[in-house]
This record gives structure tokens, sequence and C-alpha cells, in this order.
């Protein structure tokens, strides 16, 4: 986990050096569903974040290492969002941001917990297997805190598929 880097790789920060405040990112690049005080959060964001790799061109996948790409997208979306929902009342919002390398997943939510995989892991015991999974499958991942205010941002990242 990393907790030093807690904007995406492809991303220059909040604060761009633009002049005017407006990104040169492409509005279409980032993605938010609400989903705070909302009902079967979890099918509901892995059929927006679907949605969005129809429309950024990850769906359907040409080829296998695509598919398992999308795939894994989906799975670790499922993970922080199921994560929000037994260790931190529930998410408040899901973040997809596009770069040129890598999707970034963010899941907001007001707990006062950080995730962190269960150590030491045991693949025969039920349960506990989220965090896990994302440290496998991602890049980085890490937690960000929301300031002043409770809760906090976790956040994972996955290549882009070649």
């Amino acid at each position: 986990m990393s907790t030093t880097r807690p904007f995406a790789a492809d991303d220059r920060g909040p604060d761009s050096g633009d002049s005017d405040g407006v990104s040169d990112v492409d509005a279409q690049a980032v993605r938010r569903l609400a989903l705070s005080g909302e009902s079967g959060v979890v099918p509901r964001a892995r059929d927006f974040t679907r949605q969005a790799l129809r429309d950024w061109g990850w769906l359907p996948a040409s080829t296998a290492d695509r598919r398992a790409a999308a795939e894994d997208v989906l799975l670790v979306v499922s993970e922080l969002v199921t994560n929000a929902c037994l260790h931190a009342g529930g998410p408040e919002e899901l973040r997809l941001r596009r770069g040129p390398k890598a999707l970034r997943m963010e899941v907001v939510d007001a707990g006062a917990g950080d995730p962190a995989p269960r150590t030491p892991h045991r693949a025969g015991r039920p349960g506990g297997h989220g965090m896990f999974i994302v440290q496998r499958l991602c890049l980085d991942w890490g937690v960000v805190r929301n300031g002043d205010r409770p809760g906090k941002t976790v956040w994972a990242e996955l290549a882009a598929p070649v």
C-alpha cells in the first residue's frame, strides 16, 4: 500500500499549473457515481464501471488479455465498494479515472479505519480476502484522508490494457 502518492500515476495532482484551473484531461476520462444512501451499491457500481469500460473501448475485449484486464477492474471495484459497505458505513461515491497508462478506481466513504489485507492471509478462511485481492491485482493502492472532515478515499490502480 502507498499513501505517499495520492494522485494517479498519470495525474499531475490538484494544481496542474493551469492558470484558469481547467485541466487538460478529457472530461470523459473521469466518471463519478454517487452511492450514498443507495441500496444494491455493489452491482450498481459494477454496472456503472462496465459501462465506462465499454465507453473507453476496454469492452468488448478483443483479446484474452484485454478481457482479463476488464474483469480485474470489475473485481477490484466490487472489493473496494464491498469493503466500504462492511467496514465504513457504506460508500459515498465511486470515481473512475482513466489515464494513458492506468485506470484509477476511488471509493469515498466516511469511515475512520484504514483498510488492510489480513495478515497472515489464510486462503481457506471465509471472508477477509478483499484487500488481499486488491493488493495482488493492482499496480498500487492506498488511502487518502479527507483532511479536516471524517472519511477517506481508498484508491487502487490497474494498468491499462495494451
